[in-house]
């Protein structure tokens, strides 16, 4: 199941998508502060250390699904395709250039030569086709990445330097493989069995990619990658990368203007306007591929026997009650009143900085903040007022009061759900609001104790993956609201082997109607992104999109090789951990676990598969 990806917010950023609102980034700041020291000694790393408010689940790439698990996998593992900084479009990896056969049938990869295993190993295509096949062949290695491969038949490394995917029909996602590339001679040697346990920590961590995890523990406090001198697009400007997670924003914001750290993502837009006055420090708020929704449980049923499982309540079931309770939600409010103004207010899965696939409600259907009509849409299907103020059902029976769940961990997803609580209210419909850790959200999700919760996702470059989260093969995987449509199948079906891309895009589109209607989600935002920095420390950013997007937690990790020092400022690892232990003890900051972000997920949300 899912984010976002999903993170304390990995579905967090805005889309006021791709638009002329571009975030111009300060081309010099004050020089400093007085925790940035003149220029280090020659022997001393210099450390770029980044603050996070939410931890890795697992360092596996088979079974972690929080957007930090993704970003470490991104440091550690090569990937045979990259993204553009621009456009998130596909560009050479492992694979420094690739065909396909006329029919579609036939992918060709060539692989670049001279890329080695931290373990001195050389990296073939051998390497690549067993990664694929370990998720082809259906075991818990394909949970979060067989949708990549649907429609291939087999994959084979015919040399060192080539890989060939043959498929049974056109596959609509290709060149998009966004799996890390693992090592044949250290995972062959693992079972079925022994992948849904390993833990793939340090000591025992063998990656290709620009830095080597030298220290860190799922649920730990630190992690430590130490920069790869001889990686194949050239050694990074930093000697070590290290994250550390906070358990609220304000002691991470605090570090940051103490200079404990140097980089701090996922915070309000009320941080970043007030960062923004401050010295040596850079804040924005970016655009980023993703989308915040309140979730119904539309039918979780036993995926053997297809016997209902769980308690919702009987009235979520019904797509004409969903789709009411639309209107009955303020999105300007949550915009203004829970992101401070950041982002723009929601309405699809498919956000409009993909305007090729965006589909926008025409105004007959569009939800707006109307209390009248969703009334009125509840009495036309049955969900009429009783004489105690509340509504029944169709039958005269009551309601009952709605579960809905946030996150506590999230003060976004509590205060929404709490305004969506007092909304319901306001039309006839009880609720009660209860905050659980996402882990445990996760679990009430699988077991379908649930009528409603708030999280959000991440969008990847090609819309296909999250739109697969809504087929019914997903239930109980990677979806969350149990939803099942065979008419939304099917043209999922078909855009995913489309070859003309105008076909596919209105199947995308039919399909996004599909879902407005039956309202399995309420999508509330695309979300904006804060962001900050030590300007004064470090510079070489590049956003993505480009312009106006986000500087960490992009597609591909390509930041960090592109961060420096700015010259003549301390950025050693002494200067930067004695600020660290001194600043913790000061100011009482809780450190818990490290993180870094998403690559290609989805959302920022911890399920049993990927949920932000």
């Amino acid at each position: 199941m899912k984010p976002l990806i999903r993170r304390p917010h990995r579905s967090r950023r805005p889309f006021a998508a791709l638009t002329a609102a571009a975030f111009c980034l300060a081309a010099a700041w004050p020089a400093a502060v007085a925790v940035a020291a003149e220029s280090p000694a020659a022997d001393e790393p210099v450390v770029f250390t980044v603050g996070l408010l939410n931890e890795p689940d697992s360092l596996n790439p088979f079974l972690g699904i929080e957007a930090e698990s993704y970003e470490m996998w991104g440091l550690t593992y090569d990937y045979m395709i990259s993204y553009k900084a621009e456009d998130m479009s596909p560009q050479p990896g492992l694979a420094e250039s690739w065909e396909t056969s006329d029919d579609g049938l036939t992918w060709t990869f060539h692989i670049r030569e001279g890329v080695d295993w931290s373990d001195g190993e050389p990296l073939t295509a051998e390497d690549i086709a067993f990664t694929y096949n370990r998720i082809l062949d259906g075991g818990p290695e394909s949970a979060s990445w067989i949708s990549y491969l649907t429609s291939v038949d087999t994959i084979t490394a015919p040399d060192e330097r080539t890989v060939v995917l043959e498929l049974s029909e056109p596959n609509a996602v290709l060149p998009l493989l966004p799996m890390p590339i693992l090592p044949e001679h250290v995972w062959s040697k693992l079972s079925e069995k022994d992948v849904k346990s390993y833990a793939n920590e340090p000591p025992n961590v063998v990656g290709s990619g620009p830095f080597r995890m030298v220290e860190g523990a799922a649920g730990g406090s630190t992690f430590r990658f130490e920069a790869n001198p001889d990686y194949w697009k050239g050694a990074p400007h930093v000697d070590e990368v290290v994250f550390r997670v906070f358990q609220a924003e304000d002691p991470a914001i605090q570090a940051l203007k103490k200079g404990e750290i140097d980089f701090v993502e996922n915070i309000s837009g009320n941080q970043v306007d007030a960062l923004e006055k401050e010295d040596g420090i850079t804040a924005i708020m970016g655009d980023s591929p993703g989308f915040d929704e309140i979730a119904f449980n539309t039918g979780s049923v036993d995926l053997e026997t297809e016997q209902p499982i769980g308690d919702p309540n009987p009235a979520v079931l019904d797509p004409k009650f969903r789709y009411a309770l639309g209107f009955a939600i303020d999105r300007e409010a949550i915009r203004d009143r829970v992101y401070q103004g950041a982002g723009i207010t929601g309405s699809t899965i498919v956000p409009p900085a993909y305007p090729t696939y965006h589909w926008e409600p025409p105004e007959d259907v569009a939800f707006s903040f109307d209390p009248d009509r969703a009334g009125q849409l509840l009495d036309e299907a049955g969900y009429e007022m009783g004489p105690d103020g509340t509504r029944t059902m169709p039958d005269g029976s009551p309601i009952g009061e709605l579960r809905l769940l946030a996150r506590a961990d999230s003060e976004t997803s509590v205060d929404v759900i709490q305004f969506f609580s007092e909304w319901l209210a306001d039309i006839g419909i009880e609720s009660k609001v209860q905050a659980v850790e996402s882990s445990k959200l996760t679990n009430l999700i699988l077991e379908g104790e649930f009528d409603a919760f708030e999280w959000g996702w991440y969008v990847e470059p090609d819309p296909d993956s999250m739109l697969s989260y809504m087929t019914c093969g997903q239930r109980g995987n990677w979806s969350d609201s149990w939803y099942c449509n065979e008419e939304y199948d099917a043209l999922y079906l078909e855009q995913h082997s489309a070859t003309d891309q105008a076909a596919r895009s209105e199947a995308v589109k039919r399909m996004q109607e599909i879902l407005y209607l039956d309202a399995p989600y309420l999508v509330t935002m695309y979300s904006s992104i804060g962001e900050a920095w030590r300007s004064d420390r470090f510079e070489g950013f590049v956003p993505q999109p480009n312009p106006g997007g986000i500087m960490l937690v992009q597609y591909g990790v390509d930041n960090y090789l592109n961060v420096k020092p700015v010259a003549g400022k301390d950025t050693s690892s002494s200067n930067t951990n004695g600020a660290l232990i001194g600043g913790a003890v000061a100011g009482g900051i809780a450190l818990a676990a490290v993180a870094g972000a998403l690559l290609f997920r989805k959302r920022d949300r911890a399920t049993a598969d990927d949920r932000e």
